[in-house]
């Protein structure tokens, strides 16, 4: 009974990620490591000796113990990849808030200029439909 249950939840994983692939609610590049963790668990659940020689062949003692180090390292690893992506996000954010202050003072600099040459009436500022921050 317990296999079919680990089974069944092994394919409720892989629906809900194909499901969340299609309506574009994860990225293919995070998708793969979910496939191949939902993978993983189809193939332990249909084959619980694999996990029983696996836990052998490292040494390990209880095959429960192979299962909570290996979800440890896949979480600390998914944690590092998730940080470093945040840092690039930030990065970025970082250089495109620089760039927009650049262009307002340089659309505000053209704005005066052109104030000078020719003032407009105050009804007629486009300036005033643009949002300040």
């Amino acid at each position: 009974m317990i296999v079919f249950a680990g089974i069944a939840f092994a394919i409720l994983v892989l629906a809900i990620i194909v499901a969340m692939l299609l309506r574009r609610q994860l990225r293919e590049k995070y998708a793969t490591l979910w496939l191949v963790i939902g993978l993983a668990l189809l193939v332990i659940s249909i084959f619980p000796g694999l996990l029983v020689q696996l836990t052998h062949l490292l040494g390990v003692e209880v095959p429960a113990n192979l299962i909570f180090a290996m979800s440890i390292a896949l979480l600390v690893g998914v944690a590092l990849h998730l940080s470093w992506e945040l840092s690039r996000a930030e990065e970025e954010i970082r250089r495109l808030a620089e760039e927009v202050a650049i262009g307002r003072a340089d659309i505000e600099t053209l704005a005066r200029r052109l104030d000078a040459l020719e003032p407009l009436p105050p009804s007629a500022d486009p300036r005033e439909d643009v949002p300040r921050s």
